[in-house]
């Protein structure tokens, strides 16, 4: 008999998502920001991520044997609520409501799911709901995923959880042992999200600018060292200064940020627009080197001995999305491999959650090898799509069937253009890697800033990512280490810098996906393909969609964006629809 776990995530109201395991195989996984169609799907639940896992699996609600989910009921007799509301007694409202009242997350979360599960046709009396706490989920996320045989150090950073924010811990033989927690305000996630609106991006969707903006800066020009610091085994961030809630935020036109405003008064005004400039260039850089600098020295604490003695470590959280540190860590010489969950943010947690159930009930997890579990189209899905928006809008689209289609995309990129790629199963998680992409040749000068001004709408400093065939890797990077998720950044050797320069960071890196041929096969091959023409078996790879979008999910999807933007040319499946010149 087979046992069927359904993870559903988002019980810190943003970026909720499910995940099914059938037998300890991660079936299908998707996030409901793609269905809905607004980025991070804030306050909303996965129904229509768990409508599509069920489907793709064809189980009924009745042969779910458990739902996970990745949030739990805190005892008043632990640490975590009292830290919360000691540190927090500036606003004795927040402080209280923890002592007397600190499950209040749980319980409105847990009634949201039950909503959510009746919509679905589940029925409440016959359905077991298991909490997994957050930041388990996270932890079980990236080890369980790791496929990692030996002893396994476990590290978890993100903003927050239940209250925990920092997870240290190890694994061994599918069973997850926690070393340490921190807990709020206690959280270098916070603290990053904290400076990344005061350099004028949201939380939760501008750190990745941020850590982009860094290398344009100088970290030695401002010392962030008060913001926080690591002594003693404990982390302590400033609250004077960020990681601020109640009467102690900052406050402007009506919003109140993380930061208080005595950043303001020491930095100077929060920075808008999109121009990377002084001094915030040089702030970007300083938040960096701060978070790095913190992040190896706990590591090195907590998880020093356990890293020399197997040289394993696993991932997760949002602050596992920055790369730079990840090249850090990979970097120090008791590391043999990082695996670093690929949907390390809160998505990912509908996945830890039900992994950490299914290997509890007897059925361990496999090796997280892609991430390609969301949605399929066939080429006569695309076609009605095609017929559906031509009606709609009232015109004739160009299009036609084409057969050798890596052939044929190959010289369309290597004559200059950009082109918009749709196929197989959709990804899960915030990388775009190779099935809804849109594409470039990196080799072409300028194809970088011609996709940011005309297609993406983005800031211009922001890099743009390779993919590449499994046999370039090792010869741009001079490094083997696994690569498939693009949550590494790599030192490109100089040879390979004049060769791809599109793709080619500002501080001479490159966050690359490494793909081998059994996961991607038509993918991989349109670089092999692209390699015949150019040379270079890589191609630049940067999500489909427009920015403050989410990734496409449906033709439809793909037909909107596509005719909202200046793309000349878009693939799905074996189908081409071009644009008149």
């Amino acid at each position: 008999m087979s046992l069927n776990v359904l993870g559903l995530s988002g019980a810190v109201s943003h970026d909720p998502s499910a995940a099914l395991y059938i037998d300890g195989k991660l079936v299908a996984a998707a996030e409901e920001e793609r269905f809905v169609r607004d980025k991070h799907a804030k306050n909303r639940m996965p129904y229509e991520a768990a409508k599509f896992c069920l489907a793709q699996a064809n189980i009924r609600p009745a042969d779910v044997d458990v739902v996970a989910i990745p949030c739990a009921p805190i005892s008043l007799f632990g640490p975590a609520r009292w830290h919360y509301a000691r540190r927090y007694a500036s606003a004795p409202d927040r402080a209280l409501d923890a002592i007397l009242n600190g499950n209040r997350r749980f319980r409105r979360y847990k009634k949201r799911i039950e909503w959510c599960l009746t919509q679905l046709g589940f029925d409440l009396r016959k359905t077991l709901i298991q909490p997994v706490e957050h930041h388990l989920a996270h932890a079980a996320s990236a080890y369980l995923c790791s496929g990692f045989t030996e002893k396994t150090a476990i590290l978890g950073i993100d903003g927050k959880g239940e209250y925990a924010t920092t997870f240290f811990g190890w694994g061994e033989n599918g069973n997850i042992h926690k070393i340490k927690e921190f807990y709020d305000p206690e959280s270098l996630g916070g603290l990053y999200g904290a400076l990344t609106e005061y350099l004028g991006f949201d939380m939760l969707d501008g750190e990745f600018k941020v850590m982009g903006m860094a290398p344009y800066g100088d970290p030695a020009r401002y010392d962030f060292s008060r913001l926080a610091k690591f002594e003693n085994g404990e982390l302590t961030v400033n609250t004077d200064y960020a990681n601020v809630i109640g009467l102690k935020r900052y406050k402007e036109k009506g919003k109140g940020y993380y930061f208080s405003p005595r950043l303001v008064e020491w930095l100077g005004p929060r920075r808008e627009g999109d121009v990377a400039d002084e001094p915030y260039i040089h702030y970007a850089a300083s938040i960096q080197a701060l978070f790095e600098k913190l992040s190896l020295e706990m590591i090195d604490h907590y998880l020093g001995d356990i890293l020399r003695e197997t040289g394993k470590i696993a991932f997760a959280g949002g602050c596992a999305l920055n790369v730079k540190l990840n090249q850090k860590i990979i970097a120090r010489p008791d590391v043999k491999e990082l695996f670093v969950q690929p949907a390390a943010s809160d998505a990912g947690t509908a996945i830890g959650a039900a992994a950490f159930v299914s290997q509890q009930r007897g059925a361990p997890v496999e090796k997280m090898e892609h991430v390609y579990l969301g949605p399929e189209y066939t080429n006569e899905d695309v076609i009605a799509a095609i017929a559906r928006f031509e009606a709609r809008r009232g015109i004739a689209l160009d299009w036609h069937g084409i057969g050798d289609v890596p052939e044929r995309v190959a010289n369309i990129l290597a004559a200059g253009n950009p082109v918009a790629w749709f196929q197989g199963r959709m990804e899960f998680g915030p990388r775009a890697l190779g099935n809804r992409s849109i594409l470039g040749c990196p080799s072409v000068p300028g194809v970088a800033d011609r996709i940011n001004a005309q297609i993406k709408f983005r800031e211009r400093w922001r890099p743009f990512c390779p993919s590449m065939l499994d046999t370039v890797g090792p010869q741009m990077f001079a490094n083997d280490h696994p690569a498939p998720f693009m949550t590494f950044t790599f030192e490109v050797s100089e040879a390979w810098k004049t060769r791809v320069p599109e793709v080619v960071h500002e501080d001479g890196t490159s966050r690359a996906q490494v793909l081998r041929r059994e996961f991607n096969p038509r993918y991989y091959d349109l670089m092999r393909e692209l390699e015949k023409l150019t040379g270079n078996g890589v191609v630049l790879n940067t999500s489909l969609n427009r920015r403050g979008e989410p990734m496409i999910c449906s033709p439809t999807d793909a037909l909107e964006m596509f005719y909202g933007c200046d793309l000349q040319y878009l693939v799905m499946q074996d189908v081409l629809v071009r644009k008149a010149t």
